[in-house]
């Protein structure tokens, strides 16, 4: 039993977790999201909990941001791209339970957070500016399950979940 609730873009990825998973779901319907609907998953943050699982594509995020920033204390869970397609689509319905109980377990919750590795130690890793930075970005955030993101984003990423600059060192 997953005791937050969880957001979700539509009704197919309702069902695919509610086929392993015993917990409750809101649909934003996908970017049809209302203020309605903003102001539910408030409420439901504030009594139990609330997990955006939204598809590793390009509306998912925006969905992701616009909460993240209307709502603190938001839970995020976060699947690779490449473990979620079909030939056609990507999206939560396409994952794997392994893939979908793995983002569960590895939750980041955006909010104020203290640096925990600083811009220049993420150059210095080489997470930036190289021609291999993309390669190393995919991996960090496939290891510490961040979803694929660029570089802005995985270091900001990297802060909210306090990975540290030896940790990343340890991954590449």
């Amino acid at each position: 039993m997953i005791r937050e609730i969880v957001v979700v873009e539509g009704k197919n990825d309702t069902k695919r977790l509610r086929s392993f998973f015993d917990l409750d779901t809101i649909e934003t319907h996908g970017m049809s999201l209302n203020e309605e609907t903003i102001e539910l998953i408030r409420q439901l943050n504030e009594k139990r909990g609330v997990i955006l699982f939204l598809d590793p594509d390009s509306p998912g995020e925006k969905i992701r941001d616009r909460l993240n920033k209307q709502i603190p204390g938001l839970k995020n869970a976060f699947v690779m791209k490449e473990d979620a397609r079909t030939k056609k689509k990507v999206g939560i319905e396409h994952a794997s339970k392994e893939v979908l109980a793995d983002a569960l377990k590895n939750l980041i919750t955006y909010g104020d957070c203290e640096e925990s590795l600083s811009r220049e130690d993420f150059i210095k890793l080489g997470l930036s500016g190289r021609e291999d930075s993309a390669a190393k970005r995919n991996r960090i955030s496939s290891f510490f399950h961040l979803g694929k993101c660029n570089a802005k984003t995985l270091y900001k990423r990297i802060n909210l979940a306090g990975i540290t600059c030896d940790q990343i060192k340890g991954v590449l």
